[in-house]
């Protein structure tokens, strides 16, 4: 397959790109939010849920991961398990910890919002070579991380 030229970039206009990407993404995010009948913070933690698959998560594991307190994390599960998309289920290992599950007809219903994107996206990558991939996940990954420690940063300053 012939891949278009990419013209040549500075650090500016990347973060420039990267800006407007995270804008959009936000704006899409809180939309489907909307149309699910969640906050945006409870769609992300669905989210974590969902990427954990069979390896259920403990409510800790998903304050962790959402940067959020253990009692936010409480009012978060609260409000997930009313609109129907996870149960608690007690932890076999620990009977005082409660492992998270997904309700599959809340994976459907996200999947089904989430699909045509994916789709698009899908679609985008598949224009890169796999180098190029290489490249994007390599940046994925690593701004990840900064964003990661920034928050951590800005967390600390609130001690």
């Amino acid at each position: 397959m012939d891949r278009p030229a990419r013209p040549p970039a500075t650090p500016a206009q990347a973060l420039s790109a990267m800006d407007h990407l995270i804008a959009a993404h936000l704006i899409g995010q809180q939309e489907l939010a909307r149309r699910l009948g969640l906050n945006v913070t409870d769609l992300t933690c669905f989210g974590f849920v969902l990427e954990a698959g069979e390896d259920l998560l403990t409510a800790g594991d998903l304050a962790a991961r959402a940067h959020v307190t253990t009692g936010a994390v409480t009012g978060i599960l609260n409000r997930l398990e009313r609109a129907g998309y996870v149960t608690r289920r007690p932890d076999p290992a620990d009977r005082r910890r409660v492992r998270v599950a997904a309700v599959p007809d809340a994976v459907a219903r996200v999947g089904a919002e989430y699909a045509c994107h994916y789709e698009n996206l899908t679609a985008l990558f598949a224009e890169y070579s796999p180098t190029e991939l290489g490249i994007l996940t390599d940046w994925f990954t690593r701004g990840t991380a900064l964003a990661h420690a920034s928050l951590e940063r800005l967390n600390d300053k609130e001690d």
